[in-house]
């Protein structure tokens, strides 16, 4: 397959899908939102702008390459639409976060420009155009190109102008008995005001002609449509082609019958609208006594921030449009037209309903290691030395299973773990209520402000302290976002330690459908600094000494610096030097830094970044030995590990933080080693499988585009399904 790639472009040539007009949709051929700037020269400062990407921009490019794999043959079609879905859940809350914020530090005369040095209004502008094209595209996908195939499955999407008589009596039937008695019209008049929306909710602006039963005059109306009723309905298979499942949109229903709402008017017009709010939570450390109380009171304040986005049926009239924007006090720039529904999100909902194998990832059953595999106590299999498990293509149940037996077993003293995204039901909370009743010293350190699960966590920190666990938030000022266990047991007469170290969240659900890994061990050095740490985090007093791991916002940045470092030194002593980093994000200025000196000194380094990056890769003289790819595939990828060539004594660390400045100055989180020289040996092994990934690939460019790869003559290779056959044959 021919590759191309210009400054402006981040596309590929191929074949166009049946059905599709010409390949507009399957190449990918937006204008990259970063700007292309002249490279600077070799001895240019590593703090120039032109270095930089901009972080925004860079978000907005990882989730229009999430958007392009609903273009992906490879994917079954069910998760094709999935993909389009996780598109609009994505913008949502980059806009409810990351615009919002910048809006709001507009409107108090602050300009928070990053090391890209591009100003906030100009970097809203570029957002605004590069979303308003890329949500263009996405409905295009949807209406051209996913809906047209579903159908073609049995699967389908009845517009109003396509009911039958008998499915219109249905509807007709199913909005008198089901949505007309909970349905709330706003009359718009000087006793009835505008009225305060919810975030994200499905409303409708109405036009109406006549009189009412009080002589006022028609004019607008606002329709909320009911937070309680499901947005997609599925009709009744008598209803229904052989072989067929139907579902009409409850936004349909509503507008057929806008009428019934509005008795003795004329329904000029109905039009669909979602207003998106700043939901960024703003608690002052300084001015909070109770943590928890404050976040119950800005819940509730969330679903009423300010507009930062509204999303219209495009056939909306442009009074009707302008009048909305004015009463959210949002320019034309923040109106997106759509054409289909305002909240694509709620489409989830089929995914689940239907049952059809052959239109989703086949199934698998992660694998357990040897140790795991053979029964017996978990203790004695950790004690015999550490296990490594890399989810999802191996089993999250060993670390529930170590804690309902460590609630269990009678020897066991004390368990202390921290909590940031898991759930009130999760096995592992069920297990620490046991052992808490079961007398045992429990302590849980829940961060509440995990984003958009603070009420999971309030209710989570609620049921442990019920149970007589001793629950603590954090440190106030710095959110704790590392993933650790301790267990305290008694054995022969003394007490061990146990500890658990994870990338990822304690969490079951996302455990198989993200990337991580997770480590076991009873190594003493490791414990005791795992013992240290929750320590410092429930007591107070100065630093304590944490001798094997690294932890923010302590020793973590500047250890990761040195590491960079160290390996910029081997090289210029001609010795080879080599780095592979994989996370999430890659925003910190001084790693990038450090990473532009390694380059400049000749080491080798292989970036595995899968959303934001801020460096610029293959600049010469700066940075023409670094490489970075994002891999964009089924699972999430989550985990956080890095390896050090170190002259041939190779290091390699996991941890919960990325490299960005939030993690390495503002959270707790811990970097731990893998002392174990097989275990370490192992994800260097995955780490390469990853950098000769050719199918799910996105290779950065200098100019801030992403290059897709693909095999063309060569073997295809997936990481991901490469981990996952090699995993399960040891199942």
């Amino acid at each position: 397959m021919t590759t191309l790639h210009g400054p402006h472009t981040s596309h590929t040539a191929q074949a166009p899908l049946r059905g599709e007009p010409a390949g507009e949709l399957r190449l990918n051929r937006h204008r990259p939102g970063i700007k292309a700037k002249p490279l600077p020269a070799p001895e240019a400062a590593l703090d120039d702008p032109a270095l930089y990407i901009n972080r925004e921009l860079s978000h907005l490019e990882f989730n229009i390459r999430v958007l392009e794999q609903a273009l992906d043959p490879a994917h079954p079609l069910l998760d094709r639409l999935r993909f389009l879905l996780i598109f609009s859940s994505n913008l949502d809350e980059f806009f409810e976060i990351r615009v919002a914020g910048f809006k709001h530090s507009l409107a108090l005369g602050r300009d928070e420009s990053g090391a890209d040095g591009l100003p906030v209004p100009q970097l809203l502008a570029e957002i605004s155009r590069l979303t308003h094209e890329q949500v263009g595209r996405q409905y295009r996908i949807l209406n051209e190109l996913l809906l047209p195939a579903l159908e073609e499955q049995g699967i389908r999407f009845r517009r109003r102008d396509a009911w039958t008589e008998e499915q219109a009596a249905w509807v007709a039937d199913y909005f008198e008995s089901r949505i007309l008695p909970v349905i709330s019209p706003i009359g718009l008049d000087p006793s009835h005001p505008f009225p305060r929306l919810v975030n994200k909710s499905l409303n409708f602006i109405v036009e109406l002609e006549g009189k009412d039963a009080f002589g006022r005059e028609g004019g607008l109306a606002i329709l909320p449509a009911p937070r309680s009723l499901p947005r997609l309905i599925g009709l009744p298979e008598s209803l229904c082609e052989e072989g067929v499942k139907e579902y009409v949109f409850l936004s349909s229903m509503i507008h057929a019958h806008a009428g019934e709402v509005f008795p003795g008017m004329k329904v000029q017009g109905c039009y669909q609208f979602r207003l998106t709010r700043n939901a960024d939570l703003s608690v002052d450390p300084e001015a909070v006594s109770d943590l928890a109380s404050a976040l119950r009171g800005e819940l509730l304040a969330r679903r009423y921030g300010s507009g930062v986005r509204l999303e219209m049926a495009d056939n909306c009239p442009e009074e009707l449009a302008s009048f909305l924007l004015k009463q959210f006090e949002l320019e034309e720039s923040d109106l997106y037209r759509v054409n289909g529904p305002v909240n694509l999100t709620r489409m989830m909902a089929v995914i689940d309903d239907v049952a059809r194998a052959e239109l989703v990832y086949r199934p698998f059953t992660p694998s357990l290691p040897k140790a795991l595999s053979r029964g017996g106590s978990l203790f004695d299999a950790i004690a015999g030395g550490d296990i490594l498990l890399h989810h999802p293509f191996q089993s999250f149940a060993p670390v529930e299973d170590l804690l309902a037996e460590a609630a269990r077993d009678p020897e066991v003293l004390a368990i202390k773990q921290t909590l940031y995204r898991t759930g009130a039901d999760s096995p592992i909370v069920g297990a620490l209520v046991e052992a808490a009743r079961g007398g045992k010293e429990v302590t849980v350190v829940i961060e509440l402000r995990a984003r958009f699960d603070e009420a999971d966590n309030l209710a989570l920190a609620a049921k442990l302290q019920e149970a007589g666990a001793i629950v603590i938030y954090g440190v106030m000022a710095y959110k704790t976002h590392a993933k650790l266990l301790h267990i305290v047991r008694r054995e022969r007469g003394g007490l061990r330690y146990y500890a658990h170290l994870g990338t990822g969240n304690y969490h079951t659900k996302t455990a198989r459908l993200y990337t991580d890994y997770s480590l076991f061990t009873a190594d003493p050095v490791l414990c005791e600094d795992v013992f240290q740490l929750f320590q410092q985090l429930s007591g107070m007093g100065k630093q304590r000494r944490i001798d094997a791991l690294l932890h923010a916002p302590f020793t973590l940045h500047e250890g990761l610096v040195a590491m960079i470092d160290r390996e910029a030194e081997h090289a210029r002593q001609g010795r080879r030097a080599h780095l592979i980093i994989k996370c999430n994000s890659l925003t910190e200025p001084k790693l990038i830094r450090a990473l532009y000196r390694a380059s400049k000194a000749g080491v080798e380094c292989d970036l595995i970044i899968r959303g934001q990056c801020c460096l610029r890769p293959g600049v010469p003289g700066i940075s023409e030995t670094i490489r970075v790819r994002s891999i964009v595939g089924r699972f999430l990828e989550h985990t956080r590990v890095f390896y050090f060539h170190n002259d041939g004594k190779g290091e390699v660390w996991g941890s919960s933080a990325d490299f960005m400045t939030r993690n390495m100055f503002h959270r707790v989180e811990t970097c731990f080693p893998l002392r174990d020289r097989k275990l370490a040996a192992r994800v260097r092994k995955d780490l390469e499988t990853y950098l000769v990934d050719n199918c799910q690939s996105w290779l950065l460019q200098p100019d801030g585009s992403y290059l897709k790869q693909h095999p063309g003559e060569a073997a295809p290779i997936s990481a991901q399904e490469t981990l996952l056959y090699a995993y399960a044959t040891k199942a």
